[in-house]
């Protein structure tokens, strides 16, 4: 049995926060995951690095502020992987009023800290504009504004790759099966998927369980108090993208509703999300045939040409762990999140809620809150700090020019894609490699033996699911046959 600072369990966004904050300060960190790191809530996700607009119609200010803050922090620490985009907002009257969507814009505009990489929203017309011609000939007026778009699974992974090279363990599917209080400390006994177990003493523990947490909570503290969370899925579907544009879209709903249609994974279109809540284990969540239904009729009520359930491409759900609420409408429960600090019978900090944009400062200010229990750490650091792993080649066209003038064959596809996920981490993958024989085997789209190997090594990626959904969206472009390749090469490479 070792014994380590902190034990984060969780390998999502918050967790891998948390263990890379804390390892920057100074303290020995393990974070261990059941599954792979953003293997459910943080890889479900609308994709999005933005305030919340509509969370100032729910009075909200103090969240949107918050995150409107860390979109200018997360943004300049993984530029390369965040990128500013264009949300056309179609204006109709009998859904919100002009006045109301104008005074929440300009709230917006001005809550937060905006850089010159956000475009101030505007008035738009619809019939100038080139997204008008996609959408229904009678909407005319619309605004738009900016917020930021990002690959949430490779956010987490970064975090968590910036953790390990700064001295933190991060085990994956590795399971906390047991947590027992021993003068003053945590005994973690903890369970890889291959059986093998070991025990660590932890001065402290970090509960960035996602839906999970709650019930790790009660565990812990041997009591209830009432469900600290309260479960609700979210579900997107895919669907090739029909404009050529890079915008997006916030369409209102009668219910009172949003829903976005977002560019993603170079040439699709992503809809969502859904509010409906979950009972159940969260791992197991899947997308219903009546939010597939929902999601195509919120689309339609203002696209041209309408999609169908029969064009979906892909779907996904996640469960988010939000605050418990007595409200019935689960779109209107908070975003934002709780830290609760347990001191008896040993330090634990839990964190109950919260979103993909504020996590950086929630890792932050957990930290601060466990520092009596940890008083050797060293100070806050990450809003200033270095920037997380491949970054400093700049944005993706900037990453994209260094690639191309390291590997000026590279085949455009695979640069593209390369300079957006991995940014200056690319020359890693460039090392020893003179042309695209070096490459290794093709296992199609883009794909070849030495990103495998490079995602196996130093990524965590341990199955075809890890390489295809969470590392990449290349699962969209392969066939069966080339994915069952690459599954067999995985587990047997010499093959």
């Amino acid at each position: 049995m070792h014994e380590i600072d902190l034990l984060v369990i969780g390998g999502g966004i918050n967790g891998a926060g948390i263990a890379r904050d804390a390892a920057g300060r100074g303290l020995r960190v393990l974070l261990c995951e059941q599954h792979d790191l953003a293997a459910h809530t943080s890889s479900a996700s609308s994709k999005l690095i933005h305030g919340g607009l509509r969370y100032l119609e729910q009075g909200e200010f103090g969240l949107v502020r918050k995150a409107l803050g860390e979109r200018e922090v997360v943004r300049r620490q993984a530029p390369h992987l965040v990128h500013p985009l264009r949300f056309v907002l179609p204006w109709e009257p009998h859904l919100r009023p002009r006045w109301m969507l104008r005074i929440g814009l300009w709230l917006y505009d001005h809550l937060g800290r905006r850089s010159p990489a956000f475009a101030a929203s505007r008035r738009l017309d619809l019939h100038a504009d080139v997204l008008g011609r996609w959408l229904l000939p009678g909407l005319r007026q619309a605004f738009s504004y900016a917020d930021a778009q990002v690959d949430d699974a490779r956010l987490v992974l970064l975090n968590a790759l910036d953790a390990a090279q700064r001295g933190a363990q991060v085990q994956v599917r590795c399971r906390c099966t047991g947590l027992h209080p021993a003068q003053g400390r945590w005994q973690a006994a903890l369970e890889t998927a291959d059986g093998r177990q070991h025990s660590v003493t932890a001065r402290a523990v970090a509960n960035a369980a996602g839906p999970w947490a709650g019930g790790l909570l009660e565990r812990m503290q041997a009591r209830s108090g009432g469900p600290a969370l309260r479960l609700v899925q979210g579900s997107h579907i895919v669907l090739r993208r029909p404009w050529p544009d890079d915008s997006a879209c916030l369409l209102q709903q009668p219910d009172g509703r949003v829903v976005f249609l977002l560019p993603f994974a170079h040439d699709h279109l992503l809809v969502g999300t859904t509010d409906t809540d979950y009972r159940g284990d969260p791992a197991r969540c899947s997308v219903l045939p009546s939010e597939i239904t929902y999601l195509c009729e919120a689309a339609n009520r203002y696209l041209r040409e309408p999609i169908r359930a029969g064009e979906v491409v892909w779907q996904f759900a996640g469960v988010r762990p939000l605050l418990a609420d007595p409200d019935p409408h689960a779109a209107k429960l908070s975003r934002d999140y709780r830290l609760q600090l347990q001191s008896d019978p040993a330090p634990a900090l839990h964190v109950l809620g919260g979103k993909l944009t504020t996590y950086r400062v929630l890792a932050e200010e957990a930290l601060e809150l466990l520092r009596p229990a940890l008083p050797g750490m060293g100070p806050a650091w990450t809003a200033t700090g270095d920037p997380l792993p491949g970054s400093d080649w700049g944005d993706a066209a900037q990453a994209h020019a260094r690639l191309l003038a390291q590997a000026p064959w590279l085949p455009a596809d695979i640069a593209r894609r390369w300079a957006g996920a991995y940014g200056s981490r690319s020359a890693t993958l460039l090392q020893g490699v003179q042309g695209p024989d070096d490459l290794g085997e093709a296992f199609g789209a883009g794909l070849h033996a030495r990103e495998v190997t490079f995602l196996r090594d130093h990524e965590w990626a341990r199955s075809a699911e890890d390489v295809l959904w969470r590392r990449s969206k290349l699962g969209l472009q392969l066939d069966q046959a080339q994915i069952a390749r690459l599954r067999a090469w995985m587990e047997h490479p010499s093959l």
